[in-house]
């Protein structure tokens, strides 16, 4: 998945003819997730996929790809990551918009200046969450807002957090 952005993940079966729940990670499901859209996938051998159709139901993303027709076939696919190459994707123009590749290797500093550690994953639970590779080992999670992360300076490498009091605690 090196040097690829991940747009999506493939869920469980819906029905038995072959759609598919999509765990949506992209600003942009409608376009990405258009009939006839090509995707790449990790791994890689799995793909590429071709969006036969699309539709939302229950606030849910299903897709139908050519050639997956029923349950079985859907359910081979589950666990894959749909990604793209990173000039596939269109520059937004707000400074606040990150690709987690972007993200990912960033040292993380307090706005005192103390060095906590290394972003080592983003997570997407509802809320985007920064793993943290400790400086002293372990790890921590910070919600990645504003309030917590002020500063974001891809081109330095760095990012800075106001940790509230406990966040970066030892447990």
């Amino acid at each position: 998945m090196k040097d690829q952005l991940v747009v999506g993940r493939i869920g469980r079966p819906h029905g038995i003819r072959g759609e598919i729940t999509i765990d949506v990670r992209t600003d942009e499901p409608d376009a990405r997730f258009a009939p006839g859209a090509e995707i790449a996938t990790d791994p890689a051998e799995v793909g590429p996929l071709t969006v036969e159709r699309a539709r939302w139901h229950s606030g849910r993303l299903l897709v139908a790809f050519a050639g997956v027709a029923d349950r079985t076939a859907a359910e081979e696919l589950r666990g894959t990551w749909l990604v793209v190459a990173p000039d596939d994707i269109i520059d937004t123009g707000d400074p606040d918009d990150f690709h987690d590749s972007e993200l990912v290797g960033l040292s993380a500093v307090t706005v005192s200046g103390d060095e906590v550690g290394t972003v080592a994953e983003v997570r997407h639970f509802g809320q985007d969450l920064l793993v943290i590779s400790r400086n002293g080992g372990g790890e921590a999670l910070v919600p990645f807002v504003a309030a917590l992360v002020p500063e974001v300076d891809v081109a330095a490498g760095r990012l800075v957090i106001d940790p509230p009091a406990g966040l970066l605690d030892d447990q």
